[in-house]
């Protein structure tokens, strides 16, 4: 792995320095990592003072169930679209205590691919104290590379997007 990229335990280590700076928690949401966020970020010991819960919703049913995403809007754009993405991650924000949530939908593989969403395509949704916003990435490799890729964007982006995000003044040290 390159020096210039982080590796997820550092990623996981400055959301442990900067959320509970701000009082805030976090919650993803994750279809294609099947709870490898969570997982990453509950393995770091104090991980409860800045990590809510999880939602894990793999079925297009469960993220209707869980996080309120409109079915309609699956069954126009697939799971796999920014539209979804984005109302994974507001709906993890609103089902929790969580002041950032990250959402990850996308196509794994070996197989699911199509022409306009071939294997190693992701859509990312934040939702970063009331903002929401989202990106599209392609990760070359197998499933598991993919998946491992999915999670590191994940939490870098996290970090930038907190670290870009104004402190409220009676939470500045």
């Amino acid at each position: 792995m390159s020096t210039a990229a982080p590796d997820v335990a550092a990623l996981v280590a400055e959301l442990a320095r900067l959320l509970p700076r701000r009082g805030w928690m976090m919650a993803p949401a994750e279809s294609c990592t099947g709870g490898m966020i969570a997982a990453a970020c509950t393995d770091r010991a104090g991980s409860s003072e800045w990590f809510d819960r999880g939602f894990v919703t793999y079925s297009n049913e469960a993220k209707c169930d869980m996080l309120g995403v409109d079915a309609a809007q699956i069954a126009e754009h697939g799971a796999v679209s920014q539209v979804v993405a984005r109302a994974m991650a507001h709906g993890a924000a609103r089902q929790s205590r969580a002041r950032v949530a990250v959402a990850v939908t996308g196509v794994a593989g070996p197989s699911g691919g199509s022409a306009d969403k071939p294997v190693g395509t992701v859509w990312f949704g934040f939702m970063i104290d009331g903002m929401l916003s989202s990106e599209q990435r392609h990760f070359d490799g197998d499933r598991a590379a993919v998946r491992a890729a999915t999670v590191r964007h994940a939490l870098e982006r996290l970090v930038a997007l907190v670290r870009a995000t104004p402190e409220d003044e009676e939470t500045q040290t």
